[in-house]
């Protein structure tokens, strides 16, 4: 058992009931050697891939916020992102970009991953998670700006559909001064850029 996306318990079993006629009703013999274990292992990896369900920002944070008096934009580039599109509950993956310019607090650096990984692990479309990146982030350490870029390829457009599997999705995020301020936009795009 574990916790369900309310905060509950999620009843295993039942997922991997469930697995198992999804897995007949595709013509597969359940019974084979290679899928006798499939469903608990589906249900298993279901269950690790939306724990973003069971996390709040706030909870990955875990207090690592510190007083500084540095007012200099920070940025961390290419942070894995592996999360499921909503519409096919298909895989899509790529990098993120954050910055963000403090206003006497920063964050740890590893905390800005795991507000990612929070909410890529749950059902998700990446122009929402771009921005709860964003609002998460400011949030927890009202930040001065903060900004985002997201690159992601899509197995829902390279597997299937259109089937093109050169595409990349770029969505961006932009607050406080990062929208205001030309200049600080304009900086913040050229370290994520460069390399």
């Amino acid at each position: 058992m574990g916790l369900n996306w309310q905060g509950g318990l999620m009843d295993r079993q039942k997922v991997e009931n469930l697995m198992r006629e999804l897995l007949s009703e595709i013509g597969e013999d359940l019974n084979r050697d290679g899928l006798k274990d499939t469903p608990a292992r589906m249900a298993k990896a279901i269950e690790f891939l939306t724990r973003g369900y069971r996390q709040t920002p706030e909870e990955v944070v875990n207090g690592a916020i510190f007083e500084s008096t540095a007012d200099n934009m920070v940025v961390i580039r290419d942070i894995e992102v592996y999360s499921l599109c909503e519409h096919h509950l298909m895989p899509f993956f790529g990098r993120c970009h954050v910055g963000y310019i403090s206003r006497g607090k920063v964050i740890g650096v590893s905390k800005i991953a795991r507000i990612v990984d929070c909410f890529a692990s749950r059902l998700q479309i990446q122009e929402r998670l771009t921005n709860e990146v964003a609002r998460a982030l400011r949030d927890s350490i009202d930040a001065e700006g903060v900004g985002v870029v997201m690159e992601c390829h899509h197995l829902c457009m390279m597997m299937r559909g259109v089937e093109k599997q050169n595409s990349t999705m770029v969505t961006s995020a932009v607050l406080g001064s990062f929208h205001d301020d030309p200049a600080t936009r304009a900086e913040f795009m050229t370290l994520v850029n460069k390399g």
